[in-house]
């Protein structure tokens, strides 16, 4: 366990405090397949809306009426006389991935008329007005993982500012959880946190903890501070670090929460913004513009069994550590062990116990930033492809409410249409295959006047693929009619003719990129599926470059699997190859698609187009301008690089640093291996250099965490 104790140390400086006093609260691991404690909770929340039942059946029924017509549309299609073994294989299909598109148009459908008609609030939640008057305290966690400090203080720097201004930044304290592994890294947090509290004066209310051994990742480090920390706070909001949330936001959220004791979590919609890349852009422009009807409609049915992303949400503690207690799911990875996506799981646990779960998707004033490149993107949703999957073993618990179960399957039906996506398609070319080459018995074994003529009927067919298409591409064409009815959004956007045209480019692009991403997503199904762990990879956030030839070698595979694909479909029917074009086009375009798309140079040139914009560019909020602000002004300190020689160059740092190591080692505690031989590496250098050279980051992290290795490194000559 982390604590702030004061260790041997030659230097008269009064102790630093780095966190509060403890105040524990009991998180205990929960049952699956035990029944929940409801504590005298009513199964259904009193916040529920009355006409919840209405609306599922309108979104749900209207989806399966749509599935059930395109089905009998796509047998008429295949043949009239009878479906072959591949034809049945392709109905099954199609009707998984139609009822996934249906359900997807059906949502958004109310997500319009809930957009339209300025829903998406509830809970006494207003957007403006006098903020209320707060009477709990809630603690800002903010989660990090080897991610740049002073990124991560320019952002909490901008949200405690804000804070302050409501008048009411008394009621919020602040904690960075850091599970950072690369000691540089470490040292530089150290270095931001103590740089911000100086400017802030938020000695009192700005905390910092870095875990030393950071089990079960992110899950396990928020669990770790509910079980030291939560007593002392009703509520927690959740952040990444990328997350920027106004303080207004963050006072209405927690009034809401005061307002409303049943309810457990409220989930924002975050606005994705920063986008530099075309990609990004692409990616910061349907965020904004398709993503509200999308929320929108999901918050309108989903009721009080809403659903949590993991950040800029604000969760009641005492409804977390209760119900949300993950335990490890039975197997190895990367199926078994801690639970990954712990998100859906935590929600789904609390609204098991009769907490209520809600989407506010109209509260805005919540920021995060996209992935700069499809590359990253595809490192990114190998962990989460992994996770989704998962909770196949999570979706048998005991209690859980159908919605929840909902979010699960919808999570893994995310990642697993993609291959289904692939097998359709290559199922499609083999029945043209089989139309090629198999010779047609026309009156078979029975004595009849009339041949059977098989068929794939080319008008029916025709009809069918316009009907999926406008289904599929309806969610955006709602999007866009919604911006004509919001005037600040359209003149944010551009104007309707800008706007309109980042429509196209942003659907040509994504139409482009997304046989891509289909088999970027198949490979990572295939990959976990055959036993791979996905590991814990940081995210980059910058301009997403990458060298050309390092593009060649990761999507040359898809270039040749589109030059195949496009051969064999030529060679079967030259109208088979024109209706596949647009797969084609992606795959065999892939490595100058994502070179171009992962250039910054090229995202500008959209800007300065006026194409692919956002209001929170055209008009930037305040918080977001106080956080361009922090990372202009950067003040914190310039050390020399690399944690060995900041230490020595600081000595506040190096003091703070003594002050925030945890207990020493008690006789029969477990041994740390790479302690003890980077103890001898250190003992063996002739210099500060040689000492640096010779450890491995593990050995770095180790030898920094204990006074021993910190007095080592400070005897060492330059």
């Amino acid at each position: 366990m982390d604590t702030v104790t004061q260790q041997a140390s030659p230097s008269t400086t009064p102790f630093f405090e780095a966190l509060p006093p403890e105040s524990p609260l009991s998180m205990p691991v929960q049952d699956l397949h035990g029944a929940p404690d409801f504590e005298g909770r009513p199964r259904t929340p009193v916040t529920e809306p009355r006409s919840i039942v209405a609306r599922r059946l309108a979104v749900l029924g209207s989806a399966f009426a749509l599935t059930v017509f395109g089905a009998w549309r796509t047998h008429k299609v295949l043949d009239a006389n009878g479906l072959t073994t591949l034809g049945v294989i392709m109905m099954v299909l199609f009707v998984a991935l139609f009822m996934w598109i249906a359900l997807a148009f059906t949502s958004s459908l109310a997500g319009f008329f809930s957009l339209i008609t300025r829903g998406g609030l509830g809970l006494g939640i207003t957007r403006s007005g006098p903020l209320p008057q707060l009477n709990s305290r809630t603690a800002l966690l903010l989660p990090t993982y080897n991610e740049p400090p002073n990124r991560v203080m320019a952002g909490l720097k901008a949200i405690y500012t804000s804070l302050q201004e409501t008048g009411q930044g008394h009621a919020f304290d602040v904690f960075i959880l850091s599970d950072t592994t690369n000691a540089d890294v470490w040292v530089q947090e150290e270095a931001a946190f103590l740089a911000l509290r100086e400017q802030t004066g938020g000695h009192n209310t700005i905390f910092y903890r870095r875990r030393h051994n950071n089990i079960e990742r992110k899950a396990g480090n928020v669990g770790e501070w509910v079980r030291r920390f939560g007593g002392a706070y009703e509520q927690m909001v959740t952040l990444d670090a990328d997350s920027v949330m106004s303080g207004d936001t963050l006072v209405r959220m927690a009034a809401a929460m005061e307002r409303h004791p049943s309810v457990g979590l409220i989930q924002t919609l975050p606005v994705i913004v920063g986008g530099t890349t075309l990609f990004a852009r692409m990616q910061q422009f349907a965020g904004r513009v398709y993503g509200p009807i999308i929320a929108h409609g999901i918050a309108w049915w989903h009721g009080s069994e809403g659903n949590y992303w993991g950040h800029n949400a604000i969760i009641r503690t005492r409804a977390f550590a209760g119900q949300a207690g993950l335990p490890h799911v039975p197997g190895r990875p990367p199926f078994g062990g801690h639970i990954l996506s712990h998100d859906f799981v935590e929600a789904a646990l609390m609204r098991r116990g009769g907490w209520a779960i809600h989407m506010v998707p109209a509260l805005d004033g919540s920021y995060e930033e996209s992935p700069p490149s499809l590359t990253d993107v595809a490192i990114r949703d190998r962990r989460w492809c992994q996770g989704n999957l998962q909770h196949v073993k999570v979706l048998p618990s005991k209690g859980l409410h159908w919605v929840s179960r909902m979010h699960m399957i919808v999570g893994i039906g995310a990642y697993v249409t993609s291959p289904l996506w692939l097998i359709f398609l290559l199922t499609g070319i083999l029945i043209s295959l089989q139309a090629h080459f198999e010779r047609v018995e026309y009156f078979g074994d029975t004595k009849t006047l009339y041949p059977h003529w098989p068929h794939v009927d080319p008008v029916q067919a025709k009809y069918v693929f316009i009907g999926t298409m406008l289904i599929l591409l309806a969610p955006k064409m709602l999007a866009f009619l919604a911006l004509l009815f919001d005037r600040t959004t359209r003149k944010g956007c551009g104007g309707i003719v800008r706007a309109a045209g980042s429509v196209l480019v942003e659907t040509f692009i994504g139409g482009l990129i997304a046989p891509i991403a289909m088999l970027i997503q198949t490979s990572g199904v295939v990959s976990i599926l055959s036993g791979h762990d996905s590991g814990w990879n940081t995210q980059r956030r910058d301009d997403g470059g990458f060298p050309l030839m390092v593009v060649v070698r990761q999507y040359a595979k898809f270039t040749l699997f589109g030059l195949i694909l496009g051969c064999g479909a030529w060679v079967v029917s030259p109208s088979l190859f024109f209706w596949m074009t647009p797969v084609l086009l992606g795959l065999v375009f892939s490595i100058p698609l994502v070179a171009l798309t992962s250039s910054r140079a090229v995202g500008q040139s959209f800007l300065k187009a006026g194409l692919l914009l956002v209001p929170e560019e055209t008009q930037m909020p305040d918080v977001l301008r106080k956080t361009v602000r922090a990372l202009e002004s950067d003040e914190t300190p310039h050390l020399p690089h690399g944690a060995l020689r900041a230490l020595r160059a600081d000595s506040s740092l190096l003091q703070a640093h003594r002050d925030m190591l945890p207990p020493a080692r008690k006789a029969g505690e477990p041994i740390n291996a790479d302690r003890l031989v980077g103890l001898v590496k250190i003992a063996e250098a002739e210099n500060i250099a040689m000492a640096d050279k010779a450890l491995t980051p593990k050995e770095k992290a180790a030898v920094l965490g204990c006074a021993e290795g910190i007095d080592a490194v400070l005897r060492l000559p330059e």
